[in-house]
């Protein structure tokens, strides 16, 4: 399974609220999930709430689409569908700064369960941190560290009520460096929850430099938003 991220800026002229409502009401409405191959598709909206990170400078990016395709086969047939060329890929200069998005094939692992996700709408808020290993690092050996090492001290963050860790897959990387190597969602009750788990000592002084052993300083970015599932969260019927 390739669990997919697109990461969208608002196009000049659009405020972040005109950005985010177009793509959820429009685009992924009329276009996106007309895409036979897609099994589940959701959008990120991001929250005007900042979250430590390093990277330099701040993403310009206001939502991330979450997309699920079962494999490389029907992802590379979902590109040539006309719900795609003639759909989606058409519609995209009319909201989002194309030039600016910015995609992630995704090995996705479950590292907290949490609940059962039913609602399209959930309550809750979603912490995406994206990061790039620290130089010299190889990728095999960093994808083991953040799988085997980093992922359990992360999971005991306070609050933390599903975490998943996504590891760029190896097609990203055929022809030179992938732009990012992991992918750490974590969700929350409220932003509050979120704001004082990130405070607090156990973060302070357990995941924080955890995270610096495997990761480059400059290249960590942080995104808070709420979830908007257009298929799913169950998936096609």
């Amino acid at each position: 399974m390739i669990h997919q991220f697109i990461l969208a800026a608002p196009r000049p002229g659009l405020s972040a609220s005109e950005f985010q409502d177009y793509w959820l009401h429009v685009h992924a409405v009329n276009y996106a999930s007309k895409i036979p191959q897609i099994t589940r598709y959701l959008i990120d909206s991001r929250l005007p709430v900042e979250a430590a990170a390093a990277g330099n400078p701040g993403l310009p990016h206001q939502g991330i689409a979450e997309i699920w395709l079962n494999n490389e086969e029907e992802q590379l047939a979902s590109l040539q569908t006309p719900e795609f060329l003639q759909g989606a890929r058409r519609d995209e200069p009319n909201w989002a700064a194309f030039w600016l998005t910015l995609v992630l094939d995704t090995t996705a692992y479950e590292v907290v369960p949490g609940p059962a996700q039913t609602g399209k709408d959930p309550d809750w808020v979603k912490l995406t941190v994206l990061s790039k290993r620290a130089p010299g690092l190889p990728l095999a050996e960093f994808r083991e560290r953040s799988l085997d090492q980093f992922a359990p001290v992360l999971a005991k963050t306070p609050g933390v009520q599903r975490y998943l860790h996504a590891q760029t897959r190896d097609g990203f990387y055929g022809f030179g460096e992938a732009v990012l190597d992991a992918v750490d969602q974590l969700w929350f009750a409220d932003v509050p929850a979120m704001q004082a788990a990130l405070a607090s000592p156990y973060f302070t002084e357990q995941v924080r430099p955890a995270r610096a052993a495997l990761t480059d300083h400059a290249h960590v970015w942080a995104l808070v938003a709420r979830e908007n599932w257009v298929i799913g969260p169950e998936g096609k019927d």
